[in-house]
């Protein structure tokens, strides 16, 4: 037994050591874009500023992902990772000494969070080609069940530990820490790390024709195309829901910062314990069925019982609800995609994933917080004295917030609806 162990460890030893690392490092990095979050909220007071912290980091993806899929394929993995890498430690080096200097202005952010966002477009390709290239194929469902749960453990930590540091040591002391965590994840890969090449790919084609195939493989793959568009409208659903639920607590009398920190933690609690569940759980029949079922049962359920409740209790319950099941989810559409595409494509169409299937999170971020603002509230302040609407969603500001809320709910059932709909007739073969 001992003997089967070790040839297991040798077999993932190479992912093992890249997931751990770079686990650290975007904790690290998590941090750090969490603190900058506390310090531009006490410098504008404003939830659209903070948003666009976000918006600046997804927006490379929308513009730049495709092309990005070209440098992954084309050249070599564990050196892109390491440019990447480097230039975003420089992004958070600069924005040290600007802060050090107090010449660290709004604008700042959102330059150096747009650079770092492109570092990450063109890393997060290569990353996923590196994580097929050092994993078995018999692993691929085990080894995504370990990412979901390194990304919960993030998603956990980072504002608690990002929250502790900023109050006591300020944010010269997350710096720090995201600088260290780096420094640990870039001489893992450099030194110990070692990423297959995958030479099949014409490196005298034009970047054009290479980006191009991404494009062409999703065209005459409409099962993955339609997963991809699905995936698109979950994340527009949800990231107007992360716009929405800090108008939601912080003003409601039962709230306030405590108390969102604490309901945001559930989320990464529920994907602990989803992330195990997909780790142990054997090859299901219907990987796709799965995936529009548990984003039905999730986004069904956590954004109506947040409209309807007063409770914090009721919001952690709603939280761990919409959340236990997304790595189940996550862990299936990548064994999806990880055995249908071939493995010299994998950047490019990855690429074209990353374009198709996040383009929604800015929009939704900024739909989510203009409609409670500019529309929600408004509404609730001039017809919420009704006891119907008072019933339903409370009085007072955040309760146009809880109106979003079951309008969100109403969206994303109607859209898992309709993409189940869409995918039942697609047949999905895994040898």
């Amino acid at each position: 037994m001992k003997i089967i162990k070790k040839y297991k460890f040798f077999e993932m030893r190479d992912f093992l050591i890249l997931w751990s690392t770079q686990s650290i490092s975007q904790l690290g990095s998590s941090i750090t874009s969490f603190a900058l979050t506390l310090w531009l909220y006490e410098k504008t007071g404003s939830s659209l500023s903070t948003a666009a912290l976000t918006i600046c980091s997804y927006a490379p993806y929308v513009l730049l992902s495709i092309f990005a899929g070209v440098l992954t394929d084309r050249f070599n993995k564990k050196k892109t990772m390491l440019v990447c890498d480097v230039l975003a430690a420089i992004c958070t080096v600069v924005v040290f000494i600007l802060f050090n200097t107090n010449l660290l202005a709004v604008w700042h952010l959102y330059v150096l969070n747009a650079i770092s966002g492109l570092m990450n477009t063109v890393q997060q390709p290569a990353s996923e080609v590196a994580m097929t290239l050092t994993v078995p194929e018999k692993y691929y469902q085990k080894t995504s069940g370990l990412r979901s749960l390194s990304r919960s453990l993030i998603s956990i930590l980072n504002p608690l530990i990002a929250a502790a540091l900023y109050s006591l040591v300020g944010l010269n002391g997350v710096i720090a820490v995201d600088i260290g965590s780096f420094t640990v994840a870039f001489t893992a890969l450099l030194i110990f790390i070692r990423i297959p090449e995958n030479t099949n790919v014409a490196k005298e084609e034009s970047a054009f024709n290479l980006a191009k195939g991404g494009i062409v493989f999703l065209k005459e793959n409409p099962m993955i195309m339609t997963l991809i568009l699905f995936m698109s409208g979950v994340n527009f659903v949800a990231s107007a829901f992360d716009a929405v639920l800090p108008g939601y607590i912080i003003p409601n009398p039962k709230g306030g910062l405590s108390v969102l920190g604490i309901v945001t933690s559930c989320s990464g609690i529920a994907m602990i314990i989803g992330s195990l569940i997909a780790s142990a759980l054997p090859k299901p029949k219907d990987r796709v069925k799965i995936i529009y079922l548990t984003m039905l049962f999730s986004l069904g359920t956590e954004n109506f019982l947040l409209a309807f409740s007063r409770e914090p209790i009721l919001w952690c319950i709603g939280q761990i609800i919409g959340w236990i099941l997304v790595p189940i989810m996550n862990a299936n559409l990548d064994v999806i995609l990880r055995t249908t595409i071939p493995l010299k494509l994998q950047g490019r169409v990855y690429s074209c994933r990353n374009t198709f299937q996040f383009f929604t999170i800015p929009i939704g971020l900024f739909a989510g917080g203009l409609m409670v603002d500019n529309v929600c509230e408004p509404f609730m302040k001039a017809y919420g004295e009704s006891s119907f609407l008072q019933t339903l969603f409370g009085s007072g500001k955040g309760s146009g917030a809880a109106l979003m809320m079951f309008i969100l709910g109403i969206s994303g059932s109607l859209i898992c609806i309709i993409a189940g709909k869409k995918l039942k007739k697609y047949q999905y073969s895994e040898n």
